[in-house]
């Protein structure tokens, strides 16, 4: 019973693995599907945000406040 319900986790798990085709790529490579669609506005805002603190960078993700990352 136990193999069974592992065999049935794999199948479902495994099934949404799937290769992407060459002709399949430029729907993944569009502005839209960024994480940043539109670079020269971010860029503007953060220069608007340093200039505004008076700092520079911090815009990955952080740590836990902890100091570890």
């Amino acid at each position: 019973m136990k193999s069974f319900f592992v065999v049935v986790v794999l199948m479902i798990t495994l099934n949404g693995c799937t290769k992407v085709k060459p002709w399949q790529k430029g729907n993944l490579a569009k502005s839209h599907m960024s994480m940043d669609p539109d670079p020269l506005e971010s860029r503007s805002l953060r220069h608007t945000y340093q200039s505004k603190e008076g700092s520079f960078g911090g815009y990955g993700v952080g740590g836990g406040g902890c100091g570890c990352n």
